[in-house]
């Protein structure tokens, strides 16, 4: 069973995709039937909506979500009330949402289920911690949006990344467009813990770290307001952190620095990273470095061969090429089986 044994020492898991229809209900699916093969306590949520049997956009047949004995979920009321599935509730929260109140609830016949959960990571967190608290294996949390925010290790343990056609139906671009994500991914975590529970109480702008590991405000409260500082944000060190979202402005605005070589850009993770591959790319030739203060946890890359659209690429060579191209392997749980 690809990479289920892997999942053994995580609570949460998030399952997100580089596009919409890149396989990610697939995955769960297989993911939950395997996990109920081994009798793990599995519970699930959705940021958003997911499980629906159309696409709203597209108007093609999507799968649905398959629940088993013994696991736990949380949704709507709404979707609660259409559920395909025989259960019991557990727990009923007492903020409303559009949907009405989210119910937890756990199954007790096999079946179909909607899933409409939190709409904000702050609400994931208090789910998964919720769930934690009911002796629960692990939490898994369907990105029912192309929202790479759900991976990050503030929320969840660990990720599992859905590409494929529908990212591109050309091969080589679906590489590359693949690549850069998993190599933000695998971005380099710093060492020095004391630094990194310094530096993650930073909440809001632009720090600096000197040569002795001292943490200096440089009282820029948002990236985007470095263009109207005069100060030399390099006074300290050579060291920057964001401790939020970073474009491509502060790497163009970095890759004009002399001291670019001896550059480190810190950020909190790499969900935190908008910056497009091109910028990317130029800053890191250039020399400049960044580091985050926690690594995601990449568990496996699931492929999609076909899109809404009606264009499928080669399953087998799809994946063999990314799998050379990531040095991992990569999956179309579709055909694990067969």
């Amino acid at each position: 069973m690809p990479f289920i044994s892997n999942l053994e020492k995580y609570k949460s898991l998030s399952i997100v995709g580089l596009d919409k229809n890149t396989g990610k209900t697939v995955c769960l699916n297989y993911i939950l039937s395997r996990l109920s093969a081994l009798q793990r306590k599995v519970a699930v949520t959705s940021i958003g909506i997911d499980g629906e049997k159309t696409d709203q956009v597209f108007g093609s047949h999507k799968p649905e979500i398959t629940l088993y004995e013994g696991m736990q979920f949380i949704t709507s009321e709404k979707h609660y009330a259409a559920r395909e599935l025989l259960s019991k509730v557990v727990h009923v929260d007492t903020d409303r949402t559009a949907l009405g109140r989210l119910i937890a609830a756990e199954v007790l016949c096999s079946g179909k289920v909607l899933l409409s959960g939190a709409s904000t990571t702050e609400k994931l967190r208090s789910q998964i911690n919720y769930f934690s608290s009911q002796d629960i294996d692990i939490t898994i949390i369907d990105g029912a949006l192309s929202r790479l925010s759900l991976a990050s290790p503030s929320i969840t343990d660990a990720m599992v990344l859905c590409t494929g056609a529908a990212v591109s139906p050309n091969l080589r671009q679906l590489i590359a467009k693949t690549r850069f994500t998993f190599d933000l991914i695998n971005i380099q975590e710093i060492q020095d813990s004391g630094l990194r529970t310094e530096l993650s109480s930073c909440s809001n702008g632009l720090w600096a770290v000197d040569n002795e590991g001292q943490v200096h405000d440089l009282n820029i409260p948002s990236v985007f307001l470095l263009a109207k500082s005069n100060e030399d944000i390099f006074r300290y060190g050579d060291t920057i952190y964001a401790s939020g979202a970073v474009s491509d402005n502060l790497l163009k605005y970095l890759s004009t620095k002399k001291n670019i070589k001896n550059q480190t850009l810190i950020v909190r993770d790499f969900t935190k990273l908008f910056v497009t591959p091109e910028h990317y790319a130029a800053y890191m030739k250039k020399g400049g470095r960044i580091m985050v203060l926690q690594q995601s946890k990449l568990i496996a890359v699931c492929l999609n061969p076909t899109s809404p659209q009606g264009y499928t690429i080669d399953s087998a060579e799809a994946c063999s090429r990314l799998a050379e191209n990531l040095k991992i392997p990569v999956w179309d749980v579709c055909k694990i089986d067969k």
